[in-house]
């Protein structure tokens, strides 16, 4: 909760936070890592009574700037539930550009980018509320829609990525 994820396009194209914390390793570095060769992603993720569960994709990319770092997502394994499937092939989403599906803009409801549908089954990017269920206007938590709602803020989300020499894209 100590670093702000509702941030601009430029921000999460950099990366922000701090390595050892909070942490937004930056959308044009994940771009280029993951067009090295085949990565998986691995999702894990705490509630507040300390349950831990993860969802893993087979396959994560994401397309080049041009195509506002559209997500690419493979086979999903896992027990939090598939929240993320329905956000491949979106395109990238902050609070000044958005290229969403909903006619509004995600970013400003949900208040973090993310690869937003119209608008989200997960946002990780939201804004962690201590203690899980939280009253807000917007469902603009930290959630994973599959593993407690969207209405619950997660405490521990971790999201990592390694090659899988395994898979094709």
């Amino acid at each position: 909760g100590s670093v702000n994820f509702f941030r601009n396009w430029e921000t999460y194209k950099q990366g922000f936070g701090n390595i050892d914390g909070e942490y937004w390793l930056g959308l044009e570095n994940i771009y280029w890592l993951t067009n090295q060769g085949n990565y998986k992603l691995l999702v894990t993720m705490e509630d507040w009574s300390g349950r831990k569960v993860f969802a893993e994709y087979a396959s994560f990319r994401l397309e080049p700037e041009s195509e506002y770092y559209k997500l690419r997502l493979g086979r999903y394994h896992g027990n939090a539930g598939d929240s993320f499937t329905w956000h491949n092939g979106k395109q990238f989403t902050t609070l000044d550009r958005d290229h969403d599906v909903y006619t509004g803009n995600c970013a400003h409801y949900q208040k973090g980018g993310w690869w937003y549908n119209a608008c989200a089954h997960s946002n990780l990017n939201g804004v962690w509320y201590r203690g899980g269920h939280y009253r807000s206007r917007y469902q603009d938590g930290v959630y994973w829609a599959e593993f407690r709602g969207g209405s619950y803020s997660l405490k521990k989300v971790v999201m990592m990525i390694r090659p899988n020499p395994n898979t094709f894209h």
